[in-house]
């Protein structure tokens, strides 16, 4: 298995974090499906203030490009995306368009 770590910003508006965190506890069926079928085994999504972390628990031959692909194709997450949106901003230092940052992993014991 490969581990990624992501990170992501909220908009820092206590209603909508609240809106955001329930719709994670309760994930569209088919969003769950598409992260299985990607290849992802498991995920977890982690809070502090506004910031999200995110690690990422794969098989060995799981590619971004071919989730993005896949993801671009089906209508039910990109609806999921649209809404999650509306409660997300990017980093800082984020290029256009880009969401979820991979992190660097900088120490290991």
């Amino acid at each position: 298995m490969k581990r990624y770590c992501l990170a992501l910003d909220l908009k820092n508006d206590p209603a909508l974090i609240a809106e955001y965190e329930a719709h994670h506890k309760a994930v569209w069926p088919e969003i769950k499906k598409s992260i299985l079928d990607a290849g992802i085994r498991h995920m977890e999504i982690f809070r502090v203030e506004n910031r999200l972390f995110m690690i990422m628990e794969t098989e060995a031959g799981f590619s971004f490009e071919k989730k993005a692909a896949e993801d671009a194709q089906n209508p039910k997450v990109q609806e999921w995306e649209t809404l999650m949106w509306k409660y997300q901003q990017p980093l800082p230092t984020a290029r256009p368009g880009e969401k979820w940052m991979l992190m660097q992993s900088i120490f290991r014991l």
